[in-house]
């Protein structure tokens, strides 16, 4: 019994001793994450306008929302369109891009920079530059299309090439990913490949067989963390949007998010648009935990599905 006594003292004072390492990460977890969530949780449930006192409205906000807001599902289409599209894009030519650079043999600093340079440029001036340099009129794209006799898209100004320019403007800063990809790839044992091309193994069948087995997990990691940012995206849109609808001034103008046709709505806006515009606090937090829900689904079945999704063992 006195054995039993002192082994169970000794594992609740491992067990105190563990909770104190851990408390930093227990405090800040709690304040910035639990708690927020349990709030938002809470006052999607309730009318609140963040002057009086939040009354309780049962689902009301929730039927709002989803029924009645003629913002949410375009604002769902375009998010779920640029996880899908967007991401996909990205992941897709940050590693070819990471490929190439390894195959250079002179020059591969120079290389590395130049690519690596757009992902540093601050989202809004980057998003200014391509309003300005895709614009319809006067811009040298579609100056050069013209040039060369091909069709001059809209862009920015019109419905069905707003998201794919965002994706342009998405590829342009692939710099992050490039790095990324590129220590992975540089990991990767040489024998491998030496043994493969023994084996009289093609370029394709070491891609497959050797690259993407031993990179899988970093394959992964861009393609969740992409999800999470495209989640999250609101300043290139909401910037694309007013600056191709005129909207470019300061204080006292009103703009609607979504130019041109809510084809560049996103949820995030939806957020902002009705919790800070209309101080709709409660329905704004409706579409706060969809987005989070959405980030959990997507996180979950990816790494559910990470080895039918990259074709490898994982």
């Amino acid at each position: 019994m006195t054995v039993s006594r002192a082994l169970r003292t000794k594992r609740r004072r491992g067990a105190l001793r563990t909770a104190a390492f851990m408390s930093p990460w227990l405090i800040g977890f709690s304040v910035f994450f639990v708690y927020p969530l349990l709030s938002t949780l809470y006052f999607s449930f309730t009318r609140y306008d963040g002057f009086r006192r939040p009354a309780f409205n049962g689902l009301d906000n929730w039927s709002y929302v989803l029924t009645d807001y003629p913002l949410f599902w375009p604002a769902m289409r375009n998010t779920l369109w640029l996880v899908l599209v967007m991401v996909s894009c990205r992941v897709v030519f940050g590693l070819g891009v990471g490929l190439l650079i390894t195959k250079i043999k002179t020059g591969a600093g120079v290389f590395r920079t130049l690519f690596y340079l757009p992902y540093l440029a601050p989202p809004v001036a980057a998003t200014l530059a391509f309003v300005f340099l895709l614009n319809p009129g006067t811009g040298p794209v579609n100056t050069l299309l013209d040039a060369v006799g091909l069709p001059a898209p809209g862009w920015f100004t019109d419905a069905d090439w707003s998201k794919p320019a965002l994706t342009a403007l998405a590829l342009w800063g692939v710099g992050d990913l490039m790095v990324i990809f590129m220590a992975a790839l540089l990991d990767v044992p040489k024998e491998q490949y030496e043994a493969a091309e023994l084996d009289g193994a093609g370029p394709w069948a070491r891609f497959r067989h050797i690259t993407l087995p031993n990179i899988a997990p970093i394959v992964m990691f861009a393609v969740v963390t992409g999800v999470i940012q495209a989640m999250q995206y609101y300043t290139q849109p909401l910037v694309a949007g007013k600056v191709a609808a005129g909207v470019i001034g300061g204080s006292g103008q009103q703009f609607e998010p979504g130019y041109p046709d809510k084809s560049t709505l996103t949820l995030p806006q939806l957020v902002h648009n009705l919790g800070f515009q209309r101080f709709d606090y409660g329905a704004a937090c409706v579409v706060a935990l969809v987005l989070f829900a959405l980030s959990m689904a997507f996180t979950a079945l990816l790494m559910r599905r990470r080895g039918g999704l990259i074709g490898a063992d994982g």
